[in-house]
């Protein structure tokens, strides 16, 4: 290989989960933190979670509150 063409290799890469270190693997950056992976996700679990990301929950129930469905023409 030639030098200075390939990123740097970290062999024992930490990914986070929730501030909690959940495995190690090889990759280009000394750590990762994850939202989702497949300890946490409901289709390996069976178990389903709630992300929100952004807000975007409250801005939709913002948005729809009120009388929002009575104004609307059938």
């Amino acid at each position: 290989m030639k030098d200075k063409t390939h990123p740097t290799y970290y062999p024992n890469c930490k990914v986070y989960y929730n501030g909690e270190v959940v495995f190690t693997t090889g990759a280009t950056v000394p750590e990762l933190k994850v939202d989702v992976w497949s300890g946490s996700h409901p289709f390996f679990t069976g178990k389903s979670s709630f992300v929100d990301a952004a807000g975007r929950v409250e801005k939709f129930q913002k948005k729809f509150s009120g009388n929002y469905f009575k104004n609307k023409k059938k």
